[in-house]
């Protein structure tokens, strides 16, 4: 009599163990950026705090004053003048960046999406602030500058764009956006790419134009990424320092001394650490306030695709 029996597989050693954690092996990858993120960030921030309640000049050992910084930051003009100025240039930079770089993604993606046309609209974001302030201090001088000879050519009137109060802060503004506009433009760009193209095909169907599916059909369902776009933008733009110092350094009087300047004025210029100290705690509160006011407003965290 013959009898079959059946066969069964072997257990492996990963069966008898269960699945394979990676945790470990996880953590050794990020430990380096958390090094980084600590050493270079939080670090830096907690020490900042506490030298905002000091009067430190590197020459003595700080010396614990309360709020006697904030009191004074409260009764400076100075600062609400520089906080001034950095508000109404963060307004004009998102302003027209945002617009420009949408509408330079919708044109690439609904006419062409090349690859070098892409690598075009970045280029400005590939030269570096100093060097970008640098030329358009040269391009815009009053005297010899191309911008004012062409102006000067057709017979109308040089504008003082970098030494004239009214004229400053649209200008560094102006400067920004052509450096940062690219780089913008191929977020907002990313984005559309998420956007299914049969949404488009039905605006079509039902005789849509290409003004209305923008209106009703892009831009709503771009608003995660539009949300993303202004919180990035809004925090370094409140960070603008490298234009400034480069080619006004916050003239003429005072009309482009925006609150980054004016803190580094302070700390490296008077050696004031302390004061810099409270006023860089007093950006980065304006700072965490306006990305949550952002964040929900926008509703960054739910989007209209199904």
């Amino acid at each position: 009599m013959v009898t079959t029996t059946s066969i069964r597989p072997a257990k492996t050693g990963r069966a008898r163990n269960g699945p394979r954690d990676d945790t470990r092996l996880a953590l050794l990858f990020i430990l380096p950026a958390l090094i980084g993120f600590g050493v270079f960030l939080v670090w830096p921030t907690l020490r900042g705090i506490y030298l905002s309640f000091t009067k430190f000049n590197l020459l003595t050992p700080p010396k614990f004053n309360g709020l006697d910084n904030y009191v004074r930051m409260i009764h400076d003009p100075v600062f609400w003048n520089a906080l001034k100025v950095t508000l109404y240039y963060v307004i004009l930079n998102i302003g027209f960046q945002t617009v420009i770089a949408l509408v330079i993604a919708v044109m690439m993606q609904r006419l062409t999406q090349r690859t070098w046309l892409r690598g075009i609209v970045l280029t400005p974001f590939l030269v570096s602030n100093v060097v970008a302030a640098m030329v358009f201090l040269w391009i815009l001088d009053y005297q010899l500058g191309i911008a004012n000879n062409i102006i000067a050519a057709m017979g109308l009137d040089r504008i003082p764009f970098l030494s004239d109060s009214t004229w400053v802060i649209p200008t560094i503004a102006f400067i920004n956006v052509w450096r940062h506009v690219g780089y913008t433009a191929l977020l907002i760009f990313a984005g559309l790419q998420m956007i299914p193209e049969t949404v488009y095909e039905a605006g079509r169907i039902d005789g849509a134009s290409e003004v209305r599916m923008f209106r009703s059909i892009t831009v709503p369902l771009l608003r995660p990424i539009l949300s993303l776009v202004l919180i990035i933008t809004v925090v370094g733009s409140f960070q603008v320092f490298d234009t400034v110092a480069i080619a006004t350094q916050g003239g003429p009087v005072n009309s482009s001394r925006v609150l980054q300047f004016y803190i580094y004025d302070v700390a490296f210029g008077r050696f004031q650490f302390g004061y810099a100290s409270a006023m860089s705690v007093a950006l980065l509160a304006v700072l965490v306030i306006v990305t949550f006011v952002q964040y929900r407003l926008t509703r960054a965290e739910s989007s209209d695709l199904a």
